[in-house]
């Protein structure tokens, strides 16, 4: 990483791919950040910069290369690999760039004390934001897994009552098709998921909240 690089990315502000943080004081939240970019579409992780684009420093990049290795190694389910760069500014600062790529063992989950293994959170970036994923999105998550299973779907007449209402509305949350089919939340879930997979539905990210439309031909 380069100084004229990482005046690009601060140039650019926030967005799906870059996020600026003063500091850090627990690996916790570092793996939140860095869980969001591996789930998605990957980023970096600028710290040292602000909100609003100043470039302020840390004050020890070792420190903050210690709690990025750590919440990489024990805060992160499955451990995730990334790239650390210090990059001195021409004010003298040192500003410390994490680059971390979408990962094909997502969905990276993050350890949180209280929390038992297999439903710790996980989160996903949404614009400038890291935000936790709905059930459904981690169901996709694991899908994009290379050793995936394939997935099979049988239309019958609640796959016709969706159509049906897509074809009027455009689209439908979780909860929407639940109460139309008359069938438990988990259930509705499971089968916008598998109909997703196969490439007929497209989920849409909304802050924490989901929905669903008819993929585009």
């Amino acid at each position: 990483m380069t100084r004229h690089q990482l005046q690009e990315l601060i140039a650019g502000g926030e967005s799906q791919t870059v996020e600026f943080k003063r500091r850090f004081t627990s690996p916790e939240k570092i793996a939140k950040e860095l869980c969001a970019f591996a789930n998605t579409q990957g980023g970096y992780l600028i710290l040292g910069v602000d909100d609003d684009r100043t470039i302020v420093g840390v004050g020890s990049e070792k420190q903050e290369i210690e709690l990025v290795t750590l919440a990489c190694s024990l805060y992160i389910d499955p451990p995730l690999d990334v790239e650390v760069w210090v990059v001195t500014t021409e004010g003298k600062k040192d500003v410390v760039v994490v680059h971390v790529a979408p990962s094909p063992k997502r969905p990276h989950r993050v350890l949180i004390p209280g929390h038992r293994q297999g439903f710790a959170p996980v989160f996903i970036r949404y614009q400038d934001q890291s935000v936790l994923a709905s059930r459904e999105m981690v169901h996709l998550l694991s899908a994009q897994r290379p050793d995936a299973p394939p997935v099979t779907v049988t239309i019958g007449r609640r796959e016709r009552a969706l159509f049906e209402f897509l074809e009027r509305h455009g689209k439908i949350t979780v909860a929407e098709f639940a109460r139309l089919v008359n069938i438990s939340r988990r259930r509705a879930g499971q089968i916008l998921v598998r109909l997703t997979r196969a490439g007929v539905l497209q989920i849409h990210v909304e802050g924490t909240r989901n929905y669903f439309t008819l993929a585009a031909p």
